[in-house]
């Protein structure tokens, strides 16, 4: 407990020798696990549920039947907690013998390249990074430290990953952005150059099947920390910053720029040129047309075109109200 304790930066309350294996909920939790409430209300089936221990919040800081980590951020303390508790896959480093790896590549130490992976020239991968079933990785790509690609991911030649970065089955990453240009005497349409880059930085995690374009001439960014949920789709040019959360199946189109920690919920349409300014938050399946600026850190913006919440809100008001006078 003590162990735990000193990781998640919470109080221990009670007994520090009781043993802790894992993790559970509330209603699933057996002897030996670890669980959390955020509530005062869930506290009492938390003491007399199976569980070993229980991460509380501030609101209790008097000894019970069970050891207690009291924290500010509960959930938080939870999460961390399950870095040490979880129980992780145990990979065995080493290349599999059906891996086709250019024999220009640099592995460094620890690194596991499972069956059918293509790593073709001047690849750099970091030390105890993980290639998961069928992943290619192109030409001269590099992949820092203790990344982790699942099965069937595709990384084109010249993506940089930083440390950390996760990348779940099936992601594209540095696929040619959607450019063409319009031949006005025929009608047909040519392909603008995708000659740019994709750079990742560390601690990204990229869900399921989402895909992100290189640049065109420039580059595509994504900032530390930021986490992408499946099915999500980021143009060419896009730069994200730090700490930014993004739902599933929302599209950001090319040369919008997302600052920190905006909060994207799913099924955002995000057209060219749009900058959303740091700490935004935008509600699901809302709208945001070309070059417009959403800015408002801590505020929430709906609909179509987006604009904050309180407004959205008046303005369905005066539309049932019209509705109920016809």
């Amino acid at each position: 407990m003590q162990q735990i304790a000193d990781w998640t930066g919470a109080r221990l309350l009670g007994n520090g020798q009781v043993e802790v294996r894992g993790i559970a909920s509330l209603a699933q939790a057996s002897p030996g696990d670890l669980v959390f409430v955020e509530e005062k209300r869930h506290l009492e089936t938390a003491i007399r549920s199976r569980a070993a221990a229980v991460i509380v919040g501030e609101f209790f800081a008097e000894a019970s039947l069970k050891p207690l980590l009291v924290s500010d951020q509960p959930r938080l303390a939870f999460a961390r907690a399950a870095q040490l508790l979880a129980a992780k896959p145990e990979r065995k480093a080493g290349i599999h013998p059906s891996a086709l790896v250019d024999s220009s590549a640099q592995l460094s130490a620890r690194v596991v390249i499972d069956e059918r992976v293509v790593i073709e020239k001047g690849v750099k991968i970091g030390e105890q990074s993980w290639i998961g079933a069928g992943c290619v990785i192109g030409a001269y790509a590099t992949l820092g430290r203790s990344c982790e690609l699942y099965p069937q991911v595709t990384v084109y030649p010249g993506v940089r990953l930083g440390n950390r970065v996760i990348a779940h089955a099936g992601a594209v990453l540095g696929s040619d952005g959607f450019g063409y240009v319009r031949d006005r005497s025929s009608g047909h349409y040519e392909k603008f150059p995708q000659l740019g880059r994709l750079e990742i930085d560390d601690d990204v995690e990229i869900g399921a099947n989402s895909t992100i374009d290189r640049g065109a001439l420039e580059v595509t960014r994504i900032a530390r920390g930021t986490k992408i949920d499946n099915l999500v789709h980021v143009a060419h040019n896009v730069r994200i910053g730090e700490d930014v959360v993004i739902a599933a199946q929302t599209g950001v189109s090319g040369s919008a720029v997302i600052e920190s920690q905006v909060v994207i919920g799913g099924q955002v349409g995000i057209a060219d040129h749009v900058r959303i300014e740091g700490g935004a938050i935008v509600g699901a399946q809302s709208g945001i047309p070309s070059k417009k600026v959403i800015r408002g850190r801590g505020v929430t913006f709906w609909g179509t075109p987006a604009r904050p919440i309180r407004e959205y809100l008046k303005e369905l008001a005066v539309l049932a109200r019209l509705s109920k006078k016809r």
